[in-house]
Formats: C-alpha cells, sequence, structure tokens
C-alpha cells in the first residue's frame, strides 16, 4: 500500500518541477534579459597598446570602456571576488547562506543592513534596476538566475567589470583606473586594486577624489578581509596600508582629439577603434605642438604628423596646436586640410627628371631670369645663383631651375604621377597644371604630403599612411629605387643652420628634409625622413591669413629638429645605393662625363650620381650646338670662314654656357672671351656673340679714377640694339630691367675691375670690364 501511496506524489513532485520549468522557460521567454541594448558603451578611440585617446560618452552621458578580463590586473579580480563572492565560481548565481545571513542581520537590526547579493545578482540589479523591497529582491534573485542560464562565469564577471558605478559618470573599472588613477586597470597595485574593488558599494560616498578619508578606510577594511581569508599575505597588506588614497578628478583623456572625431565619423557603430598611435608619443608631440605655438604669433596654429617608414602607420597626429584653444581654431585639423606646400613638392619633380634621363645630380642648371617665358618667378631671397648644379638647386629650393625642369618634364606628366600614386593636387582656376605647379601653385594636405615622403624613404614606394592596426598594405611607386635614393642622398646633404628661428640646431640623426613655404607667408612647411620616421610640420593660421616674416626654414624646421631629435634612430643607418646608381665625373659646361671630354671643354669639374648609367648633357638654352664647331686660321688663329681660299685651316670646338648664366662667368669662360677674334682675310658670315646688342657707355677696358672724397666713380649705363627691356649686371649682381633706350646711372660699389653685362629679352648680351682706380 505505501509503494501505491508514494506514487502520487511523485507524480505530483514531477509536475511541480514540469510547470516550474515551464513558468521559468515562459518568464525567460516573455522577460529577456536586457543587455546593454541602447544603453551601449562609451565609443572609445585607443592606441596601439589599448589606451584610450579620447572616448565618448553613450545617451546617457555614462563612460564606460568595453574590455576582456585580459585587460585587467589580476591583483583586482582577487580583491573582487574575496571582498565581494568568494563562492562566485561554485554558485549558481545566488548563495542562499549570504541571504540567510542578510536575512537575520536585517531583522536583527530592524532595517536593511546587508543584502546578501553575490556579483551576478549585483549585474542583474545593474542590467534591470529596481527598489530595495522584497518584490525587487525576488526580481533580482530570478534574474541572477536567468544570467547564469544564458552565460558563463567568465561573461557575467565581465559585465560587472564593464558596469560596476564608480561615482559621477562613470562604469567600469577601466573607466575608474584610468580617470582617478590616471592609469590602465591592468597596472593596478595591491592597494589601488582593493580601493577600487569596494568603491562600487557605496561610489558617490566614497569617491576618492572627493572623500579620501572615507576611501581609504573603506579600503583598509577590504585589506583586512583579503589578508583573513589568506588571499594576501599579511605583509603585503600592511605595506598596501601605507599608500595614502589620493585620486585625480574625473577628466576624460583627450590625447588625439582630432584624429579620434575622424575615426568616429568613419566608424559610428565601433565601440573600440584600435589606431596606430603610439600614445605615450602622441602626448609628447602634442605638448611640444603646444609650447612651440605659444612662441608664434596670434592665432598660429602647428600640426604635426610621425609616420614609422616600412609600415606607414602613423605614430603621432596633431592636427592643432590645442584642441581647446579657440584663437588658434584648434578644432580646426590641419592635417587635413588643403594648403599650398610651397616648395615641397620639388624632391618629387627632380626625381622624376633623374627616372626620366633629364638630369644627373650634378647637372648644370640655369638660376637667371627667364626674360622670353610668359612666366619668371623670383626666387625667395630675390637674388639668383646663376649657374648651380641639381643638387645645390633642389638643397637651396631655387625656383627658376624647378621652373625650368617642370617644363622640361611637363606640368601634365608631373601632376598625373602624384596622382597615380595617390598623391592628387587641388588646382585652382581651370585645373589644368601648369608651372606654377611647382612652388606651390596647387594644394595638398600634410597627410598625402607625407605620404609621398615615404617613396624617398621606401626605394620609391609609396601608400596611404594606416591610421588603424592591421590595415593592408597598397604600395605603389612614385620614383625609382635610385631615383629614391638619390634625392634622399641630396635632401640628407641639406646643411643646417647653426642657428633657426632663435633655436639653436643639434645635428643627432640622419635627416633628409625640405621646407617650404606658400605665397604671402600663409603656411610654413618642413617635411624630413629619417631610416625609420617620417615628419612632417606645417605652421599658419587655419583661415589662411598671412603670417609675415614667417617662413618654412625660420619657423617650421627648427620643430621639424627637435621632432627628429626625439625619434633618434640609434644606430640605424641608411640603405645603400641600388645596383642602379653610379658615382661619375662630369664636367661643365657640357654636363657630360670627363673622360669623355678634351680636357680645354671642362671648365669646372664636379662628382655626380647617375641613374642606370645616364650622363644627360646640358640642354642648349639658346644654343644650335654645343660644342661650337668653328675653323680658324693656322698661322694666326683667328676665326674664319669655312670656305676661305687660299688659307690653311684647322677645326675648333668650344664648349659654351649658356648664354643666360654668362653674367656670372669669368671673362675666358663666356662666348666673347672664348671666340677667336676674325680673320680679316676671310671673316665668317655669322658673328656669334656680336649680336645687335652693344653696350656703348662705358667703353671695354675703360680705366677710371676715384674721384675727391670717398665715392667712387658714377657711370651712365647705355646700350644700342636690344630687342624689348635690358637686364643690367655689375659683378654677377642684377640692377634691374629697364627700356632699351633708357640711360641709367650706376655709382660703382667696389674699387679694381668691374664687368658689368647687358642682357636683353632675346638673350643678346654683350659685357665691358671697367677698372675702378684708387686716386692718390
Amino acid at each position: 500500500m505505501r509503494g501505491c501511496g508514494s506514487r502520487p506524489w511523485l507524480a505530483w513532485s514531477a509536475g511541480l518541477l514540469l510547470a516550474s520549468g515551464l513558468l521559468l522557460w515562459a518568464l525567460d521567454l516573455f522577460y529577456p534579459l536586457q543587455l546593454l541594448g541602447t544603453d551601449a558603451p562609451s565609443q572609445v578611440v585607443v592606441d596601439r597598446q589599448g589606451r584610450p585617446l579620447r572616448t565618448f560618452p553613450n545617451a546617457r552621458g555614462v563612460w564606460r570602456y568595453p574590455l576582456h578580463m585580459e585587460q585587467i590586473s589580476p591583483l583586482y579580480i582577487e580583491a573582487l571576488l574575496g571582498y565581494e563572492d568568494r563562492w562566485f565560481y561554485w554558485h549558481p548565481g545566488i548563495n542562499p547562506f549570504a541571504l540567510l545571513r542578510a536575512a537575520t542581520q536585517n531583522l536583527a537590526s530592524g532595517r536593511i543592513v546587508s543584502g546578501g547579493s553575490t556579483l551576478t545578482m549585483q549585474v542583474a540589479r545593474l542590467l534591470h534596476p529596481h527598489p530595495r523591497s522584497l518584490s525587487g529582491k525576488l526580481s533580482q534573485i530570478l534574474r541572477a538566475l536567468q544570467l547564469e542560464w544564458h552565460f558563463s562565469k567568465r561573461e557575467i564577471l565581465e559585465l560587472y567589470l564593464q558596469l560596476a558605478p564608480f561615482g559621477g559618470p562613470l562604469e567600469g573599472v577601466q573607466a575608474a583606473s584610468l580617470s582617478y588613477l590616471q592609469k590602465d586597470a591592468s597596472e593596478l597595485t595591491h592597494a589601488e586594486a582593493a580601493l577600487l574593488a569596494v568603491l562600487p558599494q557605496a561610489p558617490s560616498r566614497l569617491r576618492p577624489d572627493r572623500h579620501a578619508e572615507p576611501a581609504e578606510a573603506a579600503r583598509n577594511k577590504v585589506l583586512e578581509r583579503l589578508a583573513s581569508q589568506g588571499i594576501w599575505s599579511q605583509a603585503v597588506v600592511q605595506q598596501a596600508k601605507l599608500e595614502r588614497v589620493y585620486a585625480n578628478s574625473f577628466r576624460p583623456p583627450l590625447l588625439a582629439p582630432l584624429l579620434a572625431r575622424r575615426l568616429r565619423n568613419r566608424f559610428p557603430q565601433q565601440a573600440v577603434i584600435r589606431t596606430t598611435l603610439d600614445g605615450e608619443l602622441q602626448a609628447m608631440i602634442a605638448e611640444l605642438a603646444k609650447n612651440y605655438a605659444q612662441q608664434q604669433p596670434p592665432g598660429v596654429s602647428v600640426a604635426l604628423l610621425v609616420v614609422e617608414n616600412r609600415s606607414a602607420e602613423v605614430l603621432a597626429y596633431v592636427g592643432s596646436a590645442g584642441f581647446l584653444d579657440d584663437k588658434r581654431l584648434g578644432q580646426v585639423d590641419m592635417v587635413r586640410a588643403i594648403r599650398s606646400p610651397g616648395s615641397t613638392l620639388k624632391p618629387f619633380l627632380y626625381g622624376m627628371a633623374l627616372d626620366d634621363g633629364l638630369i644627373h645630380s650634378a647637372s648644370l642648371l640655369s638660376d637667371a631670369p627667364r626674360h622670353r617665358q610668359a612666366y619668371r618667378p623670383a626666387n625667395f631671397h630675390r637674388g639668383h645663383e646663376g649657374p648651380v648644379n641639381a643638387s645645390r638647386a633642389l638643397q637651396q629650393s631655387l625656383n627658376v631651375p624647378a621652373v625650368n625642369l617642370l617644363e622640361q618634364l611637363g606640368p601634365g606628366s608631373f601632376a598625373n604621377r602624384l596622382a597615380n600614386a595617390g598623391l592628387g593636387l587641388t588646382i585652382p582656376g581651370d585645373g589644368r597644371p601648369n608651372p606654377a605647379l611647382i612652388l606651390g601653385g596647387a594644394g595638398i594636405s600634410l597627410e598625402r604630403l607625407l605620404q609621398g615622403y615615404l617613396a624617398i624613404a621606401n626605394n620609391g614606394q609609396t601608400q596611404p599612411l594606416h591610421l588603424l592596426l592591421g590595415e593592408p598594405d597598397t604600395t605603389r611607386f612614385l620614383l625609382s629605387p635610385g631615383a629614391a635614393w638619390i634625392v634622399r642622398q641630396i635632401l640628407a646633404e641639406t646643411p643646417r643652420p647653426d642657428r633657426l628661428g632663435g633655436h639653436r640646431v643639434r645635428d643627432e640623426t640622419r635627416l633628409a628634409w625640405k621646407t617650404g613655404t606658400s605665397y604671402g607667408f600663409r603656411d610654413a612647411w618642413a617635411v624630413g625622413v629619417t631610416p625609420r620616421y617620417s615628419l612632417g610640420v606645417w605652421l599658419g593660421r587655419p583661415d589662411g591669413t598671412p603670417v609675415p616674416g614667417h617662413y618654412g626654414a625660420l619657423s617650421a624646421a627648427p620643430l621639424l629638429f627637435r621632432l627628429a631629435n626625439l625619434q633618434a634612430d640609434g644606430n640605424e643607418a641608411w640603405s645603400s645605393a641600388p645596383p642602379s646608381v653610379a658615382e661619375v665625373q662630369i664636367c661643365w659646361p657640357l654636363g657630360t662625363l670627363k673622360q669623355q671630354q678634351p680636357e680645354q671643354h671642362c671648365h669646372r669639374n664636379l662628382t655626380a650620381w647617375s641613374l642606370d648609367g645616364q650622363i644627360p648633357p646640358t640642354p642648349n638654352q639658346g644654343l644650335d650646338s654645343n660644342p661650337l664647331k668653328l675653323w680658324v686660321s693656322q698661322d694666326q688663329g683667328k676665326r674664319i670662314a669655312s670656305s676661305c681660299p687660299g688659307v690653311e685651316k684647322q677645326p675648333l670646338q668650344l664648349a659654351l654656357w649658356p648664354p643666360a648664366l654668362e653674367p656670372w662667368l669669368p671673362f675666358r669662360q663666356t662666348r666673347l672671351g672664348q671666340l677667336p677674334a676674325a680673320d680679316s682675310r676671310c671673316p665668317p658670315a655669322s658673328m656669334i656673340g656680336a649680336a645687335g646688342l652693344q653696350i656703348i657707355s662705358p667703353n671695354h677696358q675703360a680705366e677710371l679714377t676715384q674721384p675727391g672724397g670717398d665715392a667712387l666713380p658714377q657711370i651712365m649705363l647705355k646700350s644700342l640694339g636690344a630687342q624689348g627691356k635690358v637686364s643690367w649686371y655689375v659683378n654677377g649682381e642684377f640692377l634691374g630691367r629697364f627700356p632699351a633706350s633708357q640711360d641709367i646711372a650706376y655709382r660703382f660699389s667696389q674699387a679694381g675691375k668691374n664687368r658689368i653685362l647687358a642682357l636683353d629679352e632675346q638673350g643678346n648680351n654683350d659685357q665691358v670690364e671697367v677698372e675702378i682706380l684708387i686716386g692718390e
């Protein structure tokens, strides 16, 4: 009978269990857990080590950083579990013994003094807030069981690590650690771990930045409990108690605000945006930019970039001198702004000219006034150097040689090759490339400009700068490896002045560098590459207002050198010259190999880097042929017509310089100085160098005596037969351009021999020598 009687009881029990299970299933179905939902974590932009650079609060204005247990110090996990829930990994979400103990304490005191909550129950309350009542506690228990049903212990613990309140708008241990302690939660000490473990118990009352003493007392209580449980030794606890509680006020990180804003706009739904930046370097360089800008005129901002060459990863990104500095328009990102690059595009031009066989590193270039061209730029210093080699023209950033070279290469070809490498220029007006491109007559951003300089560092290859970890490489060739190496060599040999902008320069790194200044002193640039890094500096007013007297070499270069010294490469060296590059000896004015020229044609010897065995000669630049071929009589050595009968003659070849360079040459190297006199018996039909232009005052080889007093004599400069305006030079110094009929009064500035040259718009010239004698 007993056996029969027990069967209804078993059936009733099974039914009860089934009904309970169905009830719990129905509750879970109709009352699902609300996890983060619309109350998402803060969006955080982190550096390459995972350290926050800038955070954006969620819809409630809460600061919360997503994280995993591996990102938290094990000391904090020990302190948290030891103080809050020793049996976390063993209970099913609730601890009956803890609940019973709490109920007993509450009944004895007549009020709620303990909740007996497990960590799972605390997570349940954070996800589903409830009043402190019996029904609220029951709801919390059910939600805790529901959590344990759906999630692993690890997942529940990670929810607590992210959601626990720490005072004010802070949620989660990472936000608390960064805000109060200024350190990552992976770096907590024993004392700090204990402090953060107790804060969620009373986040307002125990905030360490406002209530340090109560926070310290609560921390010590945690430490004592951990010692009593044997989790930490007594010695460790006693040492931890010696640390005074001190905390900074809550301040969200603002290390790369402009980059963070840019990436947030690009990835609005991504909780954690992992950048390539180095947080420590970013902080250092942002401070450098801020301090440097404060030494500049009002409204001047600064933008800086540091990029690793091999990976193209941006290590530091400073878009303004100060994000919160409204006077300097600190919220305008000048890393991305399109501005005139001044002369910073010139290295790409010289590299392309090397690749196209137009020049070698010591090619003879002309830095003289462009009389017959529509575009007539001047140099930054307003003077002219005359004959210069390609290396010096690039190092000194001379404008006329660059424009001449661009016209040879073709402005369209130059712009297209830049665009094919991802360096598209913004060209004003009709958008057609023109010779002004090379002097800043187009727009580009600091970001794209530095992308181009990667090619100089990386054997001619470039790619878009990487802002995010793990971005794929998309390399393109801008230059050949040989051209990139030669250009880098030239820029690395650019002398650094002892002092720039009032700052002493230290030459501590291998730096290939270039400066630039836009028209009207609106933008000052300095860009450089070291064996490991590419560095970019922009300085100016974001609104485009000129900054008179400030230019690349004066304002931006000192900051570039400081940046380079911060990024010292140690013993890392430049790569050696590729097989396509060879060192050769050449001669001016022809510009070809020395061993292939007669000695009399070598007016000046130079060492050059050649590419792929190409030794391009100096362009004729107004000469029909060079060397010039003529005939001279054997008996007198004078110039004679080739068809002259009855006179023995022999050929003669002369190496001539471009006519525009003659004002800077010694007389013996000019056309007139080299040409033999005409043979009266049979003069040649063409009188080379004796074109219509003629100086009629002063006379050639005239001697003038110093008058009384200290003043040197004054003369009138006069010419005949000029085509267009006449440019006058005295000892290579440009006096000005005047109408052909105008007489110019000139007072000599030095005694001894003076050379006077006149050059018209057709390239015809004449010159005389005058000697000033000192009177007694």
